[in-house]
């Protein structure tokens, strides 16, 4: 038996089709990323970073089985104009599963020129690594400087325009206007404008196997009350301490990769480095409830860096080595009260070496075995993780 069809009958099968397809097109994308660890300390006295006033999410995490960073992402074009996109993170944090907003925003698609406009809650441009989602990381932790700086990541709300100049040499430049009430600033200063960033990008290629990128970050933010983590001394009342003033911080960063003749499946190499340094100027307060709680002057600079390098020396094998460092000069007029807040160096230089090995068995699956000698503080700690990462339905491409 033969099939016939009329004209109207294709016709309308064409139409159908078509409406199908444009249906589909304007569905969104929904996927999620499984993280789950293993971890274990030498050292069981609670974490400190000499120097710093650590928040956000800054810490070694928990110990034992865990889950890690867990995220839902639903994302579309809402149109030929627009993309949108909203991510939720999921994880534990002291026995409570804690849900998180990280990402809302929306981004135009057609703005042309080399434009692109984003507006809502983002991961901030500045640094390298920022940008990135952390199962997109090479380690199963941040370096010790974004761990110090930022709480782990720099994520606020607010607007961001990217600029891709029309030239052979890989050109960006970008700006950033925030609230400022998420750490590492704090407050939503200047009437919800309090921080901002600029940031420039630039790349290219070098024959058929080499790849390079170097960046510069520039991050202001005026701080009204930013939170670090609270202290108990002598089973008295929480002490919390809060800086307010400005801070300001400058970074640099580069990348590079090898892949014979830009084939990356079979072997590749990446080299990636970020440097910071941070320059704050205000005031600490030990909020402890009363009318008359201790403060100080406060000038600080904290910096450091880290360098990394990634080998895949076989289908699906990679292998790491990270070594991170950090340094801080803070002063004030009350030497008690900064070593109270956590920023007395206390005579250590922080730093870490960490060994790394996974298997990918596919570009939606990851299982890692990590290592640490982590002389962050003083009382030295080895730290063994092992983490699954993997991704259920699509996900998109990661930047350079």
């Amino acid at each position: 038996m033969f099939l016939r069809f009329t004209s109207v009958s294709v016709l309308s099968l064409a139409v159908a089709m078509g409406a199908l397809a444009e249906e589909r097109a304007f569905n969104p994308a929904i996927s999620l990323i499984l993280d789950g660890r293993f971890s274990a300390f030498d050292n069981e006295t609670d974490y400190e970073l000499p120097g710093f006033m650590l928040g956000g999410e800054a810490g070694r995490g928990e110990e034992g089985f865990h889950l890690g960073h867990n995220e839902l992402a639903i994302s579309a074009n809402v149109d030929d104009m627009f993309y949108g996109k909203l991510t939720a993170a999921i994880a534990d944090h002291e026995g409570e599963t804690e849900v998180e907003l990280e990402e809302a925003f929306i981004e135009t698609l057609a703005l042309g020129n080399g434009l692109t406009v984003k507006a809502g809650r983002f991961f901030s441009g500045i640094g390298y690594l920022n940008q990135h989602h952390t199962h997109a990381w090479d380690f199963a932790d941040a370096p010790l400087i974004y761990r110090g700086l930022f709480g782990e990541q720099l994520i606020d709300d607010g607007l961001q325009i990217r600029w891709v100049a029309p030239t052979e040499i890989y050109l960006q430049l970008g700006g950033e206007l925030m609230r400022g009430e998420r750490f590492p600033a704090g407050g939503a200063g200047n009437d919800g404008k309090g921080a901002s960033s600029l940031f420039a990008k630039i790349g290219g290629d070098v024959g058929e196997s080499h790849a390079w990128q170097f960046g510069l970050s520039h991050w202001q933010a005026d701080v009204e009350g930013r939170q670090s983590g609270g202290h108990d001394h002598g089973g008295g009342a929480a002490e919390i301490p809060t800086f307010s003033g400005d801070s300001e911080v400058n970074g640099i960063d580069f990348v590079w990769k090898w892949a014979p003749n830009g084939n990356a499946t079979e072997r590749n190499f990446k080299l990636q480095g970020e440097y910071f340094v941070r320059d704050e100027e205000g005031d600490v307060v030990m909020e402890d409830g009363s009318a008359t709680p201790e403060s100080t002057t406060y000038d600080g600079e904290q910096k450091g860096w880290y360098l990394q390098g990634i080998y895949q020396f076989m289908p699906r094998w990679r292998v790491g080595l990270r070594y991170d460092r950090l340094d801080s000069d803070n002063r004030g007029s009350d030497e008690d009260v900064l070593a109270e807040a956590g920023l007395d160096n206390e005579g250590h230089t922080p730093e870490r070496v960490t060994l790394m090995g996974d298997y990918s068995h596919s570009e939606f699956s990851r299982l890692r075995l990590q290592y640490a000698r982590d002389d962050s503080y003083e009382d030295s700690d080895d730290i063994l993780t092992l983490q699954f990462i993997m991704s259920l339905g699509p996900h998109g491409a990661h930047r350079f």
